[in-house]
């Protein structure tokens, strides 16, 4: 090049350095644009002002990319913004597809595989705002993003050189709104801070972040794709808040006990980013940091958990809360510790500078998040070759050691009690970015012969340790890490197994030998369509033994059409459904929603008895909400159930047999339904700040009167989990819950699935197979309590005499065995049914939703 030709090209470079720095400077701060600091007290953006904000960046700066992933539950925006240099954006998808040979390398030489990490960017993803009651990290995204396209240093430049930092600002932007709508109602006056009387996500409130595997929120849909499918993160951070008496902050890596069988380097990985978040909040002065604390490494399979099975180092980081937007005193005696690896609040190795106490605000939080989101990145763009490389090493390691694996593969038979469930299963496996094979003809595997259209899930991939957990028979470790000094069990953070395929009543059959068969590799989700027989005259029969029978039921029962149940015939299940009346037009559509398929009668079936659509109150309650009653309400929505919402003031009106024919109590501690202890004086005498008057809950006795003269006058009440100690206490049922405050040491089952005999002959347990498994966290088990009313007493389901615990953790199977997971009780001229545990949970345990469907169906 000759020296003038250098000199031009060098010109153009200052000229361009100088019009993107012009540009930058023409970006409002998030103060000029909020008025405000982020974190400033008693100011709070919601989400309709930080989505104006980003869209104002995006139109402004050549260094980012907002993105609509789609819509919230309630309909908002839900964006990722991709920050990284001009060059790099302008050339996205190729650094997406070089991210996606590392994340799946199989067929990708060594030799090859040096080059993509020459050629790709390090790839960070980072969430904000999942827990909306947790209101900083909204708060610190937009400085976060401001500063991410706006900084000219060095260490900026060098970031968005060599990283795609995509940052989602808030992944419930429903709860964003109202967190910011509720705390500007209250601000200034004697209920500022209260928390919000609803659930703050439409159906899941705190339990959306239960949802990393099942995807049935659409947030976590969208989450699921950027991160599983579409960019494979070297690492994800999920941003959160804590309890106020704690740590100020907790820091990568997890404590003890770590759930194995992901590849080692992750685990590394997040003591590696933890040591640099740690060192840099040092730095800048900030205390009681800790880290390998309070937080296990084994938790629920929500998305920093679930991430390290995607080889993603899946990380958490937790600050300490304040009132909402409001500030808060600590006295150095409120400090104090008690949780995992922090038995006292002191100086020790994992936290060496102690926070003294005094003010905590919701700036000191923002300061904390924005260290950290800058560190993972800062990392990411200094070690970008090695981040790569073990992503490439990681994806190598796994598969081969699923290809070593005793179990080689699983094998999920078509041809199942349910298939259109097994179909299900396999779907949240595509969505996860699993690869999943579908068998074009019949084969043989391990001596057992498996139909045509049965999947091979393989663990020689590079997922492999997620497929193990969703698949895999797992037992909690029970050991000096899950034990306290007096032996007592530590309870798991969330629960001891989450085995997909256990809770959706689908078997998943291990192979101990590598599996060929001609097959097709799905990459879309399955779309089942229903057949409709050509009509033989005497109606359609659908089989009670999928859980879509039910929904296509509920669908032409809210069109008209008569539909009819077999108690017992010869050549048919127990429950089977009978429709007839309907045009050919109503059958296809059904048929093709659901999936069901019709099959014409030969002749009419005897034994049957006509169903029609239920009046279905769900009781709903203020008090934060119940995400029990939320994910009931997902559920009923999915399979088009007709409900409303019932509440205290209803509910106390009485005279419910005018308006419902079944109740359902989703799962709650009677005293909690009731209300007790929410008097609006406490017993102090001081007033109750923690919410306004009209948003307290508890029906009381008035409500428990109400709920009796509805049963009494034929009624039904189904009753989720713990809430069946309210019937079975008030209304003096002759039932006896035999786990009840029993120590954990004598009985203890904290989300375990266990086994169940079912008696397909009673209307409760209509389509359910012989035998299944039920999911056991904090619920209730019943024997009968008197002799004198045994006649008024049915059981449907019953624990297993022995051998009980399928997945999880169980202490004490003698004490269920034999015992009910379910009873109904005749009362008057209706009937309570007991589902002693969450039959729904979560919206995920589809294996069991037929004993809710049924409760609807046979009042």
């Amino acid at each position: 090049m000759t020296r003038s030709l250098r000199l031009i090209a060098g010109l153009l470079l200052v000229a361009t350095a100088q019009a993107g720095f012009a540009q930058q400077q023409s970006l409002p701060t998030p103060e000029q644009f909020f008025g405000y600091r982020m974190g400033a007290d008693r100011k709070l953006a919601g989400w309709e002002q930080l989505y104006a904000y980003y869209r104002k960046l995006d139109a402004a700066s050549d260094r980012m990319q907002m993105v609509e992933l789609g819509k919230s539950s309630e309909g908002r925006q839900f964006v990722a913004i991709f920050i990284s240099s001009p060059q790099n954006l302008a050339r996205l998808e190729q650094l997406r597809e070089l991210n996606a040979r590392l994340a799946d390398p199989r067929g990708l030489p060594e030799a090859q595989a040096r080059q993509v990490v020459e050629q790709a960017r390090s790839v960070i993803i980072q969430t904000f705002g999942l827990h909306s009651t947790e209101v900083a990290s909204t708060q610190t995204a937009a400085e976060f993003v401001y500063d991410s396209i706006a900084r000219e240093d060095a260490e900026a430049a060098r970031i968005r050189d060599n990283v795609i930092n995509i940052v989602l600002p808030s992944i419930n932007p429903d709860g964003t709104q109202m967190l910011a709508d509720w705390y500007s109602k209250y601000v200034g006056t004697k209920y500022e801070g209260a928390r919000p009387p609803s659930l703050y996500q439409l159906y899941a409130g705190h339990d959306n972040n239960r949802d990393g595997f099942a995807l049935n929120l659409v947030e976590s849909q969208h989450l699921g794709k950027l991160m599983y499918r579409d960019w494979v993160p070297q690492a994800y951070m999920d941003h959160h808040q804590q309890g106020v008496n704690g740590a100020r902050l907790v820091i990568p890596p997890y404590a003890e006990p770590i759930r194995p069988d992901a590849d080692p380097l992750v685990w590394r990985e997040m003591t590696w980013f933890g040591g640099h978040m740690g060192t840099r909040l040092e730095a800048a002065g900030k205390t009681g940091v800790i880290g390998s604390a309070v937080y296990s490494g084994w938790g629920h399979m929500g998305f920093h958990w679930i991430t390290p099975f995607h080889n993603i180092a899946g990380m958490l980081a937790e600050s300490a809360g304040a009132r909402l937007a409001t500030p808060i005193y600590m006295h150095p005696d409120q400090l104090r510790g008690g949780d995992r690896n922090m038995p006292t609040y002191q100086s020790q190795v994992a936290m060496p500078s102690v926070w003294p106490g005094g003010w905590w605000r919701v700036r000191d939080i923002v300061e904390q998040q924005k260290i950290v989101a800058w560190s993972i990145v800062d990392l990411a763009a200094r070690d970008r070759e090695t981040l790569l490389w073990d992503m490439y090493l990681k994806g190598v390691r796994q598969v081969e050691r699923g290809a070593n694996a005793e179990v080689k593969a699983y094998v999920i038979e078509a041809a199942q009690h349910d298939p259109l469930t097994v179909q299900k299963l396999v779907n949240m496996f595509v969505r996860s970015g699993v690869e999943v094979q579908q068998a074009k003809a019949s084969f043989v595997v391990d001596g057992r012969a498996y139909g045509a259209g049965s999947f091979v899930v393989s663990m020689a991939q590079p997922k492999q340790g997620l497929v193990r957990w969703m698949l895999g028979r797992t037992f909690y470790p029970d050991n000096a890490f899950t034990r306290d000094t007096q032996n007592n069990p530590i309870t798991p953070y969330d629960m001891s197994t989450d085995t997909f395929n256990e809770f959706m009543g689908v078997r998943a059959d291990p192979v101990g030998v590598p599996v060929a068969v001609e097959a097709t590799t799905l990459t879309t989700p399955l779309t089942p369509q229903g057949n409709v027989d050509a009509d033989a005259g005497h109606g359609y029969v659908l089989s009670t033994k999928l859980n879509d029978s039910f929904r296509a039921a509920f669908l032409l029962l809210g069109q008209g059409v008569k539909v009819q149940r077999i108690a017992d015939a010869p050549g048919f299940t127990p429950g089977d459904f009978v429709v007839t009346g309907a045009s050919q037009a109503q059958l296809l559509e059904v048929a093709k929603r659901t999936g069901v398929d019709f099959v014409a009668l030969k002749q009419a079936p005897s034994g049957t008895y006509a169903v029609r659509k239920p009046r279905v109150g769900l009781f709903q309650r203020y008090d934060g909400g119940n995400a029990d009653e939320g994910w009931t309400r997902l559920m009923f929505e999915q399979f088009d159930v007709p409900y409303a919402t019932l509440m205290d003031a209803r509910l106390k009106k009485g005279d419910l047999n005018r308006s419902f024919d079944v109740i359902i109590l989703p799962s709650d501690k009677a005293q909690t339904l009731l209300g007790e202890g929410n008097d609006e004086k406490l017993a102090d005498g001081d007033e109750d700040l923690t919410r306004p008057p009209e948003f307290r809950s508890g029906f009381g006795k008035v409500g428990t009167k109400a709920l009796q003269e509805f049963v009494k006058k034929g009624g039904t009440l189904v009753t989720f989990g713990r809430s069946g100690e309210l019937p079975v206490g008030k209304f003096k049922l002759p039932v006896r819950n035999v786990i009840a405050n029993l120590p954990a040491k004598e009985f203890w089952s904290p989300g375990s699935t266990l086994r169940v005999r079912f008696d397909r002959h009673d209307p409760i347990a209509y389509g359910m197979p012989a035998q299944g498994l039920a999911l056991l966290m904090g619920g209730e088990v019943y024997e009968v309590a008197v002799n004198d009313k045994g006649e008024d007493v049915k059981i449907p389901a019953t624990y297993l005499d022995r051998d009980i615990l399928q997945s999880g953790w169980l202490l004490g199977e003698g004490v269920i065995a034999n015992k009910a997971a379910v009873m109904t009780v005749k009362y008057g001229e209706g009937r309570v049914v007991l589902l002693g545990f969450r039959p729904q949970h979560r919206d995920q345990t589809h294996g069991t939703f037929k004993l809710v469907f049924n409760s609807l169906l046979n009042f």
